[in-house]
């Protein structure tokens, strides 16, 4: 990590992470490293995380140590959780010293819609780094297992690069 595009200061924010997995298959297209970030508002019913709705949850862990975590084991990378967008200021930090510095691909999981998020120039922000969106809130009624990489059928795998 050469390029001074991220400082120090952004190094160092911190981020609460449930888990990070390495080299999964199912958050996405190829091996990923897929970061669950602690947080989440929606509460969905049937939610297979719902220990990661509460941020306090999850442990501390600063950009600079979760960026080593994808460089030492170079998948692109998915983001997850819980929900990236409860600790937006920082996933950005992240997602921008992920795109910047490692050139990966980066999917990112949310219950809010592209709509919602598009209408919301805070979280708007996030897009800029983001290659797949997958949206919606899970739907217990809607479930089904044999989508690809989603959990019900009213979740959406939107392309946005």
């Amino acid at each position: 990590m050469t390029e001074s595009c991220i400082n120090d200061e952004e190094l160092n924010k911190v981020l609460s992470v449930m888990k990070i997995i390495e080299g999964t298959s199912v958050d996405g297209v190829g091996l990923r490293t897929s970061i669950y970030f602690a947080g989440c508002s929606h509460h969905c019913e049937g939610c297979h995380n719902p220990q990661t709705w509460d941020v306090n949850n999850g442990h501390p862990m600063t950009v600079k140590e979760i960026l080593n975590v994808i460089v030492d084991n170079d998948f692109n990378v998915t983001f997850t959780g819980g929900d990236p967008f409860y600790q937006l200021e920082n996933v950005i930090i992240l997602a921008k010293a992920i795109k910047s510095l490692l050139g990966k691909s980066i999917w990112c999981y949310t219950g809010y819609t592209i709509e919602d998020i598009k209408a919301d120039n805070d979280k708007s922000r996030l897009l800029q780094y983001v290659d797949v969106l997958v949206d919606g809130r899970f739907v217990l009624p809607l479930r089904d297992t044999s989508l690809p990489f989603r959990g019900s059928s009213n979740q959406r795998i939107i392309y946005l690069k």
